[in-house]
């Protein structure tokens, strides 16, 4: 009679191990992230330092990440004040990046996917941005065709934006290392 109590308590640890360990692998590219306003990065997420999570997500997604040497991947969800990123809303993204190389700016739908638009346009990259003369950038993510640096967003109702860094001299010993990123600021909504 005694073994039912333990069997069913047993039952329920194996499904809330399982339960938290495959949200752990869905909803996260790992524990070892940096967090630079909105924007959030996995340095070790190549390496051989990389959490078991990071390495988890990695296998599960296919995704190729960088090497910390070789760059940075920052992913922004939300605008600097927490709201998600809205494609029916004017979104601006202005700051000076951080020393690099090469960088890159890519708008997708929130599963990563690339967002079908008559333009053509997915993205920029640090040759082919209009600079401001302070050299900051000035990004404008909108449904609409805007002047300058526009990204469309089709109108989605969850965007995620990435900031890929290449050849940036990062060590994050300290956080002050990654301490400027772009703001990313909501204007107006339609």
């Amino acid at each position: 009679m005694r073994l039912l109590p333990l069997a069913f308590t047993l039952l329920i640890a194996t499904i809330l191990g399982l339960g938290v360990t495959w949200f752990s692998v869905t909803h996260s590219r790992g524990l070892d992230s940096v967090r630079v306003g909105a924007w959030e990065g996995w340095p070790r997420s190549g390496t051989a330092k990389a959490d078991p999570y990071a390495r988890a997500f990695v296998a599960r997604s296919g995704e190729l990440p960088l090497e910390l040497a070789d760059g940075l991947v920052f992913l922004a969800t939300t605008d600097d004040a927490g709201k998600p990123l809205d494609g029916r809303c004017e979104t601006r993204i202005v700051g000076v990046l951080p020393q690099a190389r090469l960088w890159t700016l890519t708008v997708t739908d929130q599963d990563g996917n690339l967002i079908p638009n008559d333009a053509g346009r997915f993205g920029f990259t640090s040759a082919e941005v209009v600079y401001r003369d302070n050299g900051a950038i000035d990004v404008r993510l909108s449904p609409r065709a805007r002047t300058g640096n526009w990204l469309p967003t089709g109108a989605r109702p969850r965007l995620k934006v990435a900031l890929r860094l290449y050849d940036a001299p990062f060590s994050f010993t300290s956080g002050a290392d990654a301490a400027v990123l772009p703001r990313i600021t909501r204007e107006a909504c339609l």
